[in-house]
């Protein structure tokens, strides 16, 4: 027993039955069982109950042990001067501050299930894909659990694209150029590719982006790719790059990505050169993506998206390789779209007060679900995602959920414990 499993227990009411009597024996009715505080001061805010025929209203406070009140130094804090009841799991002393105030001690142990206190060992326990495996059932999913996780996911991303765009004085063009340069790096690259573009003022990326070559050459040399030349092609970037740098005073700092276990068609070289052509086939691209009402005109903003000539025969600067033209995938568009695009637009649309939830949360389910471990691992439990809001759903729930224990949060867990 944790005092954070005996809150849980108290808030959502899991008992064998509620004829609760104190430790002196006189029957206790709870008739609300209070507001959970996560913050400072007593468990539970605003509760009532009714105890030798008074209706007494105030606040309660929860312990494994009655002993932890004296522990906790409760009784020099003014903030526990309303207590109206002590709830224990186990009553091992008598508090002579409480006594005083007549204040009644609840013990829980005789009221609680031992088969939940098994169940939830299990869970914090187990080293399986989730903790809940070896008692997971598919029909307790709760209603609107994928629509739910989607739109917590949003909200947090859209608290951190705000934070951005309050830092960038509301640039929207800014702050979507930062994001998708962190989606083109993927996880290798991501944090180094947002720094690329973070240094760079957006104007100059916006004076330059018709001349795909000028940006590209900007993007290498930033990445300090261009120090040495290895051959025709990298003498003109070099030369476009210094001229770039001289006329806008760009900064001398370089950010050099990794190539460390990556793919080849995912090297931070195409990635980098595709992020510049995107930016070249699209002197309106903010408004393009902000305007489409469905994935199949997002798809079409990205689907021409190539690295340049060059490239055709490259993976790496100086090594001739096959012929093969560097496109963005489908699956590579689709992930752009479901991690940078939606949650962009939802965070617009929030900004200016417009509703469109239900258009984000219908751009999520007519997207293909994605494949990967997390969404296998949900397969084989049983659990399948048909189209995107679902898989992000699974995705998010198992980072948020499960790969941290925090199964006394999580609605499929609440269900299993009552069960």
């Amino acid at each position: 027993m944790t005092e954070k499993l005996l809150q849980y227990l108290w808030n959502y009411k899991i008992f064998k039955d509620f004829n609760f009597r104190d430790t002196e024996g006189n029957p206790v009715e709870i008739i609300h069982f209070g507001k959970w505080n996560k913050d400072a001061g007593p468990d539970f805010l605003n509760a009532q109950i009714k105890i030798k025929e008074m209706l007494i209203a105030g606040n309660i406070e929860l312990h494994i042990r009655s002993s932890d009140w004296i522990f906790h130094h409760h009784s020099q804090d003014p903030n526990y001067q309303n207590i109206i009841l002590h709830v224990v799991y186990q009553n091992d002393a008598e508090i002579d501050d409480l006594s005083s105030k007549n204040v009644p001690t609840l013990e829980l142990k005789d009221y609680i299930d031992q088969n939940i206190l098994w169940k939830y060992e299990k869970l914090i326990n187990g080293t399986q894909f989730i903790p809940c495996e070896n008692i997971f059932n598919p029909d307790l999913i709760p209603v609107n659990f994928h629509e739910s996780n989607i739109l917590k996911k949003l909200d947090e991303k859209s608290l951190e694209l705000e934070k951005n765009l309050e830092q960038y004085k509301n640039n929207f063009e800014a702050v979507l150029f930062h994001s998708l340069a962190y989606s083109f790096g993927l996880k290798v690259n991501a944090h180094i590719f947002r720094q690329i573009a973070e240094s760079l003022d957006f104007s100059v990326v916006n004076r330059i982006r018709q001349n795909s070559s000028q940006l590209e050459a900007l993007l290498f040399g930033i990445s300090g790719w261009l120090d040495s030349p290895a051959d025709a092609q990298m003498l003109i970037w070099k030369r476009e790059f210094e001229f770039i740098r001289k006329k806008f005073g760009i900064s001398e700092l370089k950010f050099r990505p990794r190539f460390l276990r990556l793919r080849p068609p995912n090297f931070p070289t195409l990635r980098l050169s595709q992020l510049a052509d995107l930016y070249g086939k699209h002197q309106n691209l903010f408004s393009k993506i902000i305007k489409a009402e469905n994935t199949d005109e997002l798809y079409e903003v990205f689907a021409p998206v190539k690295a340049s000539d060059y490239w055709d025969f490259h993976f790496n600067f100086g090594n001739i390789s096959k012929y093969q033209p560097k496109t963005l995938s489908r699956d590579f568009i689709e992930l752009v779209i479901l991690n940078t695009v939606l949650p962009l637009k939802y965070t617009y649309h929030k900004y200016y007060q417009e509703e469109i939830t239900d258009e984000i949360l219908d751009l999520y389910k007519k997207s293909v679900a994605e494949k990967n471990t997390i969404t296998s691992g949900w397969k084989k439990l049983r659990l399948q995602a048909k189209n995107a809001l679902e898989s992000q759903s699974l995705i998010y729930h198992y980072n948020n959920y499960c790969e941290l224990k925090n199964c006394l949060a999580c609605g499929i867990g609440l269900k299993l414990l009552k069960e």
